[in-house]
């Protein structure tokens, strides 16, 4: 059995290289805390959920390289790789991680800009004279 699992996590235009280790459950990302990195309680919450869906909560230290993108896309894309570290874990937690919804790369991505448009969907205001 290996000493760490390695997964990777997308959301939006953010990549997220995620290695898991059995531990006391310290989070480093980009070489930083979580603290520092996540400063919003929210986006701390998403990292956490697969952890507390598969009741792991503490077990495990957490090494993320996250780049592209938002912080939120980020986020969500440490989210996505943890899923799936703990998945090369242990394949039980399938069943759990894919009812959440967590194994499943979220596709919702910006729309681009169409020619002739002010924006994606918005045009212009039409004036009649």
């Amino acid at each position: 059995m290996p000493d760490k699992y390695y997964a990777t996590g997308r959301r939006k235009t953010s990549i997220a290289r995620v290695w898991l280790e059995p531990g006391e459950g310290t989070f480093e990302v980009n070489k930083s805390a979580l603290e520092d990195f996540f400063g919003r309680e929210t986006l701390k919450m998403i990292i956490n959920q697969p952890f507390e869906v598969t009741q792991t909560i503490g077990q495990f230290n957490v090494y993320a390289n996250v780049r592209g993108g938002g912080i939120s896309g980020q986020a969500g894309a440490i989210k996505h790789g943890i899923a799936r570290a703990l998945l090369a874990f242990n394949p039980d937690y399938r069943e759990t991680l894919k009812r959440a919804g967590f194994l499943t790369r979220d596709p919702r991505v910006k729309e681009r800009k169409k020619y002739g448009k002010r924006g994606a969907r918005a045009s212009f205001q039409y004036s009649k004279r």
